[in-house]
C-alpha cells in the first residue's frame, strides 16, 4: 500500500511517539524526525504526487578512527559532519542522524537520478576536507545511497530500505562511492544475496578442490600440485573462483572457505607419494589475521600432513595490506617447516623489495611474461633476469601459464627449474590426479 492509501496524507495524523525528535550529540533530527519528515512531505504532495529523495550517508573508516583517538574525538568528528551537511544541503532539505556514523537527508527538490548523483558529489566533497581534532587533522570519506520516491518505494520502510540497499552497494564498491537505487541494482543485490547463501551452504560440502601439477622442467615429472577451488552449484551452475573467492573475502567468511579447502586438499595429498608437495593460496584477509598460522597448522596436524610438504602461495598485494602482520605470519609458517612462495611475480609495484623484506622460498613468474616468451624478446629477457636473480638469492622458480611445448623448452634453456600450466595438465579432481600420478608411480595403491 502507498503512503496515501495508508492515510498518511491526513494533516492531523498522529506523530510517531518519541521523547524527542532531536539527536543529542549533533542537534540534528533523529530517526523519528526522519520518519515524520517523510510522512509530512508525502502528505503535502498527496493530491499532486511529486518525487522527492532520501539520501543515506555513512562515513568510511570511522570505527578505526574512533578506536584510535577515542570516543570523544569520534563525537567531535560527528558534530563536524553534521555541521557540514547542514551547510551543504539546499534550502528545504532536512538532515538527520539516524544511527552511529550514519546520516539521512530528505531532499524535496531532487526528483531523479542525475540530480541525486550531482547532489551526492557535492556532499561527498563537503566531507572530504580534513576534520580538526585539536592539533591534528583527520581525513575521512563517505559513501552515499539515494532512493527516489515513489520509484524506489512508496512506503517509508520501503524507501529507506531502497536507500540502504544503494548505500550497501556503494560500500561494496569501495570508499567514497555514490549509488542511486534502481531496479537493476535491486536485481544485482538480490543475486549477490543468493550467491552468498549458496556459497555459505556449499562450504559444508559443495566446494571441491582440484589439483594442477607443478613439474620439473628437466624431466617433466611432477614435483607437487597447486590446490584450486572449484564450485558448481545446482541452481547457479559453474561459478568461477575469480568470483566466489573475492566474494567470500568481502562477506567475511573467507576463513571458513579456506580452512575447508585446506582440509580437503591435505587429505588428498596423503595419498600422494611423500616427496610431492601441496601448494595452497592464502588470501589478503588471512595475511592480516595474526591467528592464521595457528589455525592452518592445526588443520594439517589434525589431517596428519607433514608441514614440510605444504607450500603457501601469497601475492605481493596481499602481503602489503599489512606488511608487519604478514611478515610475522610468514615467519611462523616457515619456522614450522612450511615453505612460502611469492605468486604472480613481476606484476606488483615493488616486487624486488618484497624479495628483500620477506623470508621466501620460491617465486612464481606471472603467466603474462611466459605467454610471450617464444616470440617477445622483452619477455624473454625479463624471465632470464628473474631466473638469474632468484638463483643468486637461492630461491626456487616456477613459471606459470605454460601452454605450449615451445614455451617449456625456452624456459628450460633459460634455467627455469619448474613449470605449471595446461601443457602439463589442467586442474583435475582428486581421483583424476591419482590416475595422472599412476603414469609416474606404478606402485600407487588404489588407482583405478
Amino acid at each position: 500500500m502507498t503512503l496515501r492509501e495508508l492515510g498518511l496524507d491526513r494533516p492531523n495524523r498522529e506523530k510517531p511517539r518519541s521523547a524527542s525528535f532531536v539527536d543529542p550529540l549533533t542537534g540534528l533530527g533523529n530517526a523519528v524526525h526522519l520518519e515524520q519528515t517523510v510522512f509530512t512531505l508525502a502528505a503535502e504532495r498527496a493530491n499532486d504526487p511529486a518525487p522527492f529523495t532520501i539520501a543515506l550517508a555513512n562515513l568510511d573508516g570511522f570505527k578505526p578512527i574512533n578506536d584510535l583517538f577515542g570516543p570523544e574525538a569520534g563525537d567531535q568528528i560527528l558534530r563536524q559532519v553534521a555541521h557540514r551537511l547542514k551547510v551543504c544541503v539546499p534550502e528545504g532539505a532536512t538532515v538527520t542522524r539516524t544511527k552511529d556514523d550514519e546520516f539521512a537527508i530528505v531532499l524535496p527538490l531532487v526528483f531523479e537520478r542525475r540530480s541525486a548523483e550531482k547532489r551526492g558529489q557535492m556532499l561527498k566533497e563537503a566531507l572530504s576536507s580534513p576534520f580538526a581534532l585539536g592539533d591534528r587533522n583527520v581525513r575521512l570519506s563517505a559513501s552515499f545511497g539515494f532512493a527516489v520516491y515513489p520509484f524506489a518505494g512508496d512506503t517509508f520502510d520501503d524507501l529507506v530500505k531502497s536507500a540502504d540497499t544503494a548505500l550497501y552497494r556503494s560500500k561494496r564498491r569501495g570508499r567514497g562511492q555514490i549509488t542511486v537505487y534502481s531496479q537493476e541494482i535491486a536485481k544485482e543485490m538480490k543475486h549477490a544475496t543468493q550467491l552468498e547463501q549458496a556459497l555459505r551452504n556449499a562450504i559444508n560440502g559443495g566446494i571441491d578442490v582440484h589439483f594442477q601439477p607443478i613439474v620439473d622442467l628437466r624431466s617433466d615429472r611432477p614435483l607437487g600440485f597447486e590446490a584450486l577451488a572449484r564450485w558448481c552449484d545446482a541452481d547457479l551452475g559453474y561459478v568461477s573462483p575469480a568470483v566466489f573467492v573475492p566474494f567470500a573475502e568481502e562477506r567475511g567468511f573467507i576463513d571458513r572457505l579456506a580452512e575447508t579447502l585446506l582440509r580437503k586438499a591435505a587429505r588428498a595429498a596423503l595419498s600422494w607419494p611423500e616427496e610431492l608437495f601441496l601448494s595452497f593460496n592464502l588470501s589478503s584477509v588471512q595475511l592480516m589475521d595474526p591467528t592464521t598460522s595457528d589455525r592452518l597448522l592445526a588443520i594439517i596436524a589434525q589431517v596428519g600432513l607433514d608441514p614440510r610438504r605444504l607450500e603457501l602461495e601469497i601475492t605481493e598485494t596481499a602481503a602489503m595490506a599489512d606488511a608487519e602482520i604478514a611478515q610475522r605470519i610468514i615467519t611462523e609458517f616457515r619456522a614450522a617447516g612450511v615453505r612460502v612462495s611469492l605468486d604472480d611475480f613481476g606484476t606488483g609495484q615493488s616486487s624486488l623489495g618484497r624479495l628483500r623484506d620477506f623470508s621466501l622460498d620460491k617465486v612464481k613468474i606471472d603467466r603474462a611474461f611466459v605467454s610471450g616468451i617464444s616470440s617477445d624478446r622483452a619477455s624473454e629477457h625479463i624471465v632470464k633476469a628473474i631466473v638469474s636473480m632468484c638463483e643468486g638469492l637461492e630461491l626456487a622458480v616456477v613459471a606459470e601459464g605454460i601452454e605450449h611445448a615451445s614455451e617449456a623448452l625456452k624456459l628450460k634453456s633459460l634455467g627455469c627449474g619448474m613449470g605449471q600450466g595446461y601443457f602439463f595438465g589442467k586442474p583435475a579432481d582428486a581421483d583424476a590426479t591419482m590416475r595422472y600420478l599412476s603414469e609416474f608411480y606404478r606402485d600407487i595403491a588404489g588407482v583405478r
